[in-house]
């Protein structure tokens, strides 16, 4: 009974929901956490696995995109990375903070609708800076995707270019749509 005791409270601290699974300590995520994502077919997949504990990326899917990285100081190239930086809890969390969208009286007075890219640098250290418009729609939108940009939290894994963190330009979508 006593060798249940450690294993019974992991087990209570447990969390699985659609999108992740890990253990919990004092309402905090700590250990290996798993991160998953859909594929067209509605395949669950892990995408990401990061140690909340040592704040270390164990996994990621790979992905087939080029970014504009900081190559060598003050030179910025667009080119496929070893690793592209990835939002702590995966796309599915980030999706969280798009959807956070105010919808403008002005956009919905004029039945705007429409994807906002927001674009930003991720740091060598994962921290979010320089947001700016790189596509917008007019009517608020552009401004309300700016405000919501800026309530994403510093919790980015950099960029690595072979295995060095760089600076990337990530381009976020926001998508305004009438209901």
């Amino acid at each position: 009974m006593m060798a249940c005791l450690p294993l019974c409270a992991a087990a209570q601290n447990q969390r699985a929901t659609k999108w992740e699974s890990g253990a919990l300590s004092k309402g905090k995520k700590v250990g290996e956490w798993e991160y998953f994502s859909y594929s067209a077919t509605g395949e669950r997949v892990v995408s990401q696995r990061y140690d909340h504990t040592t704040g270390k990326l164990l996994f990621s899917r790979l992905d087939d995109q080029t970014y504009e990285a900081e190559t060598t100081p003050g030179t910025w190239t667009r080119t496929a990375l070893t690793q592209a930086p990835w939002f702590i809890g995966g796309h599915e969390a980030l999706a969280a903070y798009t959807a956070k969208l105010n919808y403008p009286a002005a956009a919905l007075a004029r039945n705007v609708e429409g994807k906002v890219i927001i674009g930003f640098v991720i740091d060598t250290l994962g921290h979010v800076g320089a947001r700016r418009v790189v596509r917008g729609i007019g009517s608020g939108c552009d401004e309300e995707a700016l405000r919501v940009s800026r309530t994403v939290p510093d919790a980015w894994v950099p960029g690595r270019l072979g295995s060095r963190a760089v600076s990337v330009l990530y381009e976020l979508p926001f998508t305004f749509r009438l209901k």
